[in-house]
């Protein structure tokens, strides 16, 4: 049974998207079975891989909504062992029908149990709120990524973030767990970048992951081009730092026989 694993931030700008298509990304590369799903009514999830939202005709709004089969919607994409769940903008909508639903915080997690033996890992990027399709991302989750920018305003919100989390865990999924929380857009040369890391790792110490996410511009550019920081550029330093982040997971979760030396790849050049 694949793991499912939730993105989510309700602050935008913080890398939520960028880290939800190249995670998934990079443990396909690492030949893990992946599905992407965009629940995102801004589908950048669905564009950050190649597949134009203009093109889809349903995605995972019609699976919560409608209840469809999401092995119907399953699209393959061009990167190695990763599929999307697709969405479009009928996305928004989902909130307002859900509230007169049965068990309207698990749509989504009975929508996913229909395809979840086929994966190894599964995917869920959140749009940048606290509503009720992310609380159904967080109610069908083993755990949740919490992204989180190495800016002024990084730790502004995040508390609210952490206490509906506890409250998903407490009422609607007693299994819910951080997997991390993750530094993004980290600049060395920036004092302010690395007193952020410092008060973070400070305030929660063994949930914040090892791997950093650093400031890159190919990373930036690769969703103009349709692609994952993967297929763009595999050499960049973003494309290393997401390739750590996916073994880390691994590491963490007991799914591979690596030793800590090979825990992570090096960075040569910046």
């Amino acid at each position: 049974m694949g793991k499912v694993i939730t993105v989510a931030n309700q602050k935008g700008g913080v890398g939520k998207t960028t880290t939800a298509i190249n995670l998934a990304a990079s443990l396909g590369v690492l030949e893990y079975r992946t599905l992407l799903v965009d629940a995102d009514p801004q589908a950048n999830a669905t564009s950050g891989v190649g597949i134009d939202p203009k093109d889809i005709k349903a995605g995972i709004y019609e699976c919560l909504v409608n209840e469809i089969d999401p092995a119907e919607l399953i699209i393959k994409t061009e990167n190695p062992n990763l599929d999307l769940i697709p969405a479009h903008i009928d996305l928004v909508g989902a909130e307002i029908e859900l509230i007169n639903m049965n068990n309207r915080e698990y749509m989504m997690r009975n929508a996913l149990a229909k395809v979840r033996d086929d994966y190894d890992f599964i995917i869920i990027d959140c749009s940048p709120s606290l509503g009720l399709v992310t609380v159904n991302a967080l109610s069908a989750s083993d755990s949740v990524i919490v992204p989180v920018q190495c800016e002024y305003f990084a730790l502004e919100g995040l508390g609210k973030l952490l206490n509906t989390i506890k409250i998903v865990q407490q009422k609607l999924n007693t299994d819910l767990t951080i997997e991390g929380i993750l530094l993004t857009m980290y600049d060395s040369r920036l004092r302010l970048s690395n007193q952020v890391v410092e008060e973070v790792r400070m305030h929660f110490q063994e949930i914040v992951f090892d791997t950093i996410i650093h400031r890159n511009t190919t990373l930036g550019e690769a969703p103009s081009f349709g692609q994952t920081i993967i297929m763009h550029d595999a050499s960049c330093k973003g494309a290393v730092n997401y390739l750590n982040l996916a073994r880390e997971i691994l590491q963490k979760n007991e799914m591979t026989k690596m030793s800590n030396e090979e825990k992570y790849i090096n960075i040569d050049n910046g």
